[in-house]
């Protein structure tokens, strides 16, 4: 099955100021999963984009990046208000686990050790599909893994988790490139972000957000 995009309108792991009017201008385009940090807009804003997007047919992602269990269950309690289907990010915790099954709404939370912001990911690879895996047996069926921000080397990284690791899984942070997209494609899995990739126009150096989503969207479908 090939990898979808999960449009986040972020610039540098905060959600961007004018994120509704970013999304109006590119909703048309042929991509269904959208979403954006709890960081960077008041929570009323972010219900609104939220509803925007379930109004236009799209699913829905918050990413939490922050890592304490009371700012975590506070993202989770953010994403149910808004109607998020799906909460990536928090480190894990039962607290957060318990309240998002109970709201019905999706957990993917981060693996491995992961800190700071813009977040970087530490461990061998062998200790991160270890701690999927101890998840799993928790009952999570789907992860956030920041991969290309791993401090070593994130490409074999992302090889080695999708192989060993049976579960939804989103490569999160610095899909920048059309090389790395098509990586997505040999390791394929269920999902990746792409944010500040898009602000930055590394796929159409003179066009606009839009223009650049519209070039990679163009490009997974021609895959």
């Amino acid at each position: 099955m090939k990898p979808a995009i999960v449009v986040m309108l972020t610039y540098n792991d905060v959600t961007v100021k004018d994120a509704l009017e970013i999304f109006e201008s590119a909703k048309d385009l042929p991509v269904k999963h959208w979403g954006f940090k709890n960081v960077g807009l008041p929570e009323d804003k972010m219900k609104e984009i939220a509803t925007k997007m379930k109004e236009a047919g799209k699913e829905t992602f918050l990413e939490v990046v922050t890592y304490d269990e009371e700012s975590c269950l506070a993202g989770a309690k953010t994403a149910v208000k808004c109607g998020f289907d799906h909460l990536m990010g928090t480190l894990y915790y039962p607290s957060v686990h318990a309240y998002l099954k109970e709201h019905g709404v999706d957990y993917m939370p981060f693996v491995g050790k992961v800190s700071g912001s813009p977040s970087i990911l530490e461990g061998t690879n062998e200790e991160i599909i270890q701690d999927a895996k101890n998840m799993m047996a928790k009952g999570i069926k789907g992860f956030d893994i920041l991969a290309y921000r791993h401090v070593t080397d994130g490409e074999g990284l992302a090889r080695a988790f999708c192989k060993a690791v049976d579960a939804k899984i989103c490569i999160a942070g610095s899909i920048n490139s059309y090389a790395r997209i098509d990586t997505m494609f040999e390791i394929c899995p269920w999902t990746f972000t792409m944010g500040s990739a898009l602000f930055d126009k590394k796929f159409v150096p003179d066009g606009d957000f839009r223009a650049n989503l519209a070039a990679v969207a163009e490009y997974m479908q021609k895959k």
